[in-house]
């Protein structure tokens, strides 16, 4: 009777040991992390994208890129936002398309428990990460560029993008600041090109038909800047009336190539993406975060365009 019993628990154990050699462990589930940019259009969010999808790669984490259309669009974003929310998305990585009305979404966000890290454009609550960058700092580096353009002298424009957007504010604010710091110089006109470049085309017309002795232009970004290096070439004021801009699209690099701008301050929007989503998967483990990381920005010039370091940040993903 001894050995019978010996013999069923040796099978027993035989047949256990090959069931657990033979089933894997489940693999854990990926973490789900929204990233919602202001809009899925222009070069600056295909570039954010990027980045975020190369850190989901690395971290094991799906990333579920969804945004509005026109980074005006605050009601859609807040929509997609709240899908996010609601459908349990483990982090949500966001830009901001108001830094105000954005704030019912961080509330709903913290408590539902999910961590939200914002990119490029932050809301007005420090309790929130942010990846981004130092738009005041970029913004007066812009300043200081024109100044060096016109002779340290003249009326200059402005063209911010969305008011209320936190990105154009802080550049729109470190513009005028630093300006101000040059007595010979003065922003004589600001207005709104509402990230469209055919409204950055007008408002730059507004500008030269108004001040006909105009000396430089700031756009704030992409599509200013794509809208009043159109204007001045069509009034083939390009060179003549100095034009400094944010970003790093095809179109601007081109126009910088042509002698239409004069600078870039180029932003690393990879990085901003790849942060963004890093921090998120760090804060859905419980580690710490930092407050803000500061992407940086680099003065683009025609002199310095072929630089390798250059020419390697200003690759666009997919064609390095």
């Amino acid at each position: 009777m001894r050995k019978w019993s010996l013999c069923v628990l040796v099978v027993t154990a035989c047949c256990l040991a090959g069931c657990s050699r033979g089933q894997q462990p489940a693999a854990p589930p990926k973490l789900k992390i929204a990233v919602v940019p202001k809009a899925v259009a222009f070069d600056f969010w295909l570039s954010v994208k990027a980045g975020a999808e190369r850190a989901g790669a690395e971290q094991g984490a799906e990333i579920i890129w969804k945004g509005p259309s026109d980074e005006r669009d605050i009601a859609t974003q807040i929509a997609i936002l709240e899908d996010a929310i609601n459908s349990r998305v483990d982090a949500i990585v966001m830009a901001a398309c108001d830094s105000k009305a954005l704030l019912t979404v961080v509330k709903k966000a913290k408590q539902a428990k999910i961590p939200l890290i914002t990119i490029d454009s932050g809301v007005d609550d420090p309790t929130v990460p942010c990846v981004a960058t130092d738009n005041l700092k970029g913004a007066r580096i812009a300043a200081q560029t024109l100044a060096k353009l016109t002779g340290d002298r003249g009326k200059v424009g402005v063209i911010p993008f969305v008011a209320g957007a936190l990105t154009s504010t802080l550049r729109e604010k470190g513009f005028q600041e630093e300006i101000k710091a040059h007595r010979r110089m003065q922003v004589a006109s600001t207005l709104y090109s509402e990230s469209d470049a055919a409204k950055g085309m007008a408002v730059a017309e507004d500008m030269l038909t108004s001040i006909p002795d105009l000396a430089g232009i700031f756009a704030a970004n992409e599509p200013g800047a794509i809208g009043a290096a159109r204007a001045l070439e069509q009034r083939k004021l390009a060179g003549r009336v100095k034009l400094v801009a944010f970003d790093a699209a095809d179109s601007e690099i081109a126009a910088l190539q042509r002698g239409t701008i004069q600078a870039l301050i180029v932003q690393n929007p990879v990085q901003m993406g790849y942060q963004g989503v890093r921090l998120a998967v760090q804060a859905v483990r419980g580690e710490p975060v930092p407050a803000r990381v500061d992407t940086g920005v680099t003065v683009v010039t025609r002199d310095n365009l072929d630089q390798p370091e250059i020419k390697a940040m200003l690759a666009k993903p997919g064609r390095r």
